[in-house]
This record gives structure tokens, sequence and C-alpha cells, in this order.
């Protein structure tokens, strides 16, 4: 009986030295199935984040392209606000602007000038805006020279900016804002501050965008050459301002952009 009793002890043990190795060998295989599952799901992951940045690049390249192509688009436009609507075609809305800038802007254009003109915005109760298109960059270097003989009138003109750049222009205009506190001559040229020194000399600075821990200017001297306009002026003109896009970015500008 004894003899029984320890074949069957000896059988136990070695059963549960089995059931330990079984164990130990289970343990092995998950750690190394979980390794390789981890290791495929490692390797598909960073071919994965390598396609998602070289698609991110792609991104970032188009949209440069297509932010270049709409400034490049909009180069020759002009926006005019406050003139009245009450033109009843095309041809008579060009006629109208023909005068209004012969009368306001002391300037002498024909119809070759114009490459297109139209209103922009839905119809209300107040006139809608005018995106001029000019043939020529010199006439539109004419127009802007001329814009501060609407100073003191209802009427007012702005560049034509991609939505992007109005937004920015109107974050500068905040920053342009606190330097005039402190004393500072600034003025907004298209998406950057520009610091006017004493010698008249300009100075670029960064846009909050760019630089949003820090209001410092970061400056960067640039030189602009003079421009002879082609376009006969009934009086002489007024003189140019620092900056043809200087000014206070009028509010309802954005507005037409939601409406359309």
């Amino acid at each position: 009986m004894e003899e029984i009793m320890k074949a069957l002890q000896n059988i136990q043990k070695e059963l549960n030295a089995q059931k330990i190795e079984i164990q130990k060998n289970g343990e092995k295989v998950t750690e190394q199935v979980t390794l390789n599952i981890t290791n495929k799901l490692e390797e598909k992951f960073t071919i994965l984040e390598e396609k998602h940045q070289t698609l991110k690049e792609n991104v970032e390249q188009q949209e440069k392209r297509i932010q270049f192509m709409e400034r490049q688009a909009r180069q020759r436009n002009i926006i005019f606000f406050g003139i009245e609507e009450s033109e009843t075609s095309y041809h008579n809305l060009e006629k109208n602007m023909l005068q209004f800038i012969s009368e306001k802007l002391s300037l002498k254009l024909d119809c070759r000038d114009i490459q297109e003109i139209r209103r922009v915005g839905k119809k209300c109760d107040k006139p809608r805006p005018i995106i001029l298109t000019f043939s020529t960059l010199g006439s539109k270097v004419s127009i802007l020279k001329q814009r501060r003989l609407l100073i003191d009138t209802q009427y007012y003109l702005n560049e034509d900016y991609p939505k992007y750049i109005l937004e920015k222009r109107k974050e500068l205009q905040e920053e342009a804002n606190r330097e005039r506190e402190k004393g500072n001559k600034v003025t907004i040229k298209y998406d950057r501050l520009v610091l006017l020194k004493s010698n008249n000399k300009r100075t670029l600075m960064t846009s909050p965008e760019s630089d949003p821990n820090s209001q410092a200017l970061v400056r960067k001297s640039t030189t602009r050459p003079t421009k002879k306009s082609k376009i006969k002026q009934a009086n002489p003109s007024i003189p140019r301002s620092n900056s043809v896009s200087e000014g206070a970015l009028k509010p309802s500008i954005l507005s037409y952009f939601s409406k359309q």
C-alpha cells in the first residue's frame, strides 16, 4: 500500500511539474505572440505615420499654391464702398465707376483700363461693395495714390484681400492699437505690422499669429522703388501715404464674405 501511495505521489509531482512547465511555455508563447503583434502594429503605425506626414506636407504645399494663386488673382483688384447702387446693367455700372473715378479721384480712365467690375454680396438697404479689376497694376496703384481724396466722404476703398488675410489683419489691428498707445507709428502691410521710423525707413514686425508668445518687434528693413503712373491726372496728385494699405480695417468687409 505504501508503494502505491508513493507511486501516486510521484505521479502527482510529475503532473504538477508538467503543469508548471506548460504554464511557463504558455506564458512564453503569449509573450511572443503579444510581442509579434505589437511589432506588427508598430510597423504599420510607422508606415501610416509616414504616409500621414507626407499627405500633410502635400496639403500644406497645395494650400501655399492656392494662396499664391488667390493672391495673384486679386492683385489688380480694388473694392469700393458706399457707391450708390443705381446701375441697370454691366455697362451702366462700368460707366458710373469711370465717372466716379474721374470726379472723386481726379483720374481719367476708360473702358480699356477695366478688366472686370461687379458688386458682391446680397442686395440690402445699403449699397453693395464694388470689386473692380484693372487691366494693369499701374492703374490700381494710381487709384491707391488718390485714396486720400475720399477722406471725410461717404466713400472709401480697400485692396481685395483673401478672407484669411482679412481675419489676420483684424488681429493685427488690435496689435497696432497697442503699439500706437506706446507712441509707436505703425501701419498694416498686407499680413504684417509695419513700424514707421522717424527716418521713413520701414521695419517689418511679426504678426501675433506667427509669434504668439512675444510682442517684440522683429525688424527687417525693406525698400520699394518708386513707380511712375501712366494714368493722366486732371489735378496734381496728392502726396502718397507711407503705405497704401494703412488705416483701420473696415468691419463691413468680412460681413460681405459671410453673406455670399
